[in-house]
């Protein structure tokens, strides 16, 4: 005697949340990039030569003198209710980093200066991807560059993601 068992669909962990009706998707990912940019578009604006946003690099002093994105404001979250006043247009949106994707310092700091009354964007990957990306950055002792990282960005002559 065979018995057989009922069939039970697999639904992938992927799948088991259905996705969002494509309207809501597209809210949804407007809203997002309304939030964030990403390191290479930033770089990008950056030596376009007028972004029309100033960057802001929200960490302490000994992690800006290791290395920040060249042209970037210092402004250590904790001084941003004090000091955004003296460094910042209200009239300019700002791009704000921190540390990388595993450290919220950024998000903390465009929720400061969004509560002043700013414009405010955090670009994803931190200084971290943007060294990783092979863009250069300045230290007390100059600018350098390293090589980007394969794994995280493309690399050869005029090499572009295409995103």
């Amino acid at each position: 005697m065979t018995t057989t068992s009922p069939q039970v669909s697999a639904v992938s962990r992927v799948l088991s949340v259905p996705p969002a009706a494509p309207a809501e998707a597209a809210a949804y990912f407007a809203s997002r990039l309304a939030f964030h940019t990403d390191v290479s578009d930033v770089h990008a604006a950056l030596e376009a030569g007028e972004p029309g946003f100033v960057v802001v690099d929200s960490r302490s002093t000994p992690a800006w003198d290791q290395g920040h994105v060249p042209g970037a404001v210092h402004l250590p979250t904790a001084l941003i209710p004090e000091q955004a006043a003296d460094l910042l247009d209200p009239a300019v949106p700002v791009v704000v980093y921190c540390w990388g994707p595993g450290c919220d310092g950024a998000t903390r700091a465009a929720l400061a200066l969004a509560r002043l009354g700013y414009r405010v964007k955090e670009m994803l990957g931190g200084i971290e991807y943007w060294i990783r990306e092979g863009f250069e950055v300045e230290t007390w002792e100059g600018r350098e560059r390293r090589p980007a990282d394969p794994l995280t960005a493309p690399v050869g002559d005029g090499a572009d993601c295409g995103c």
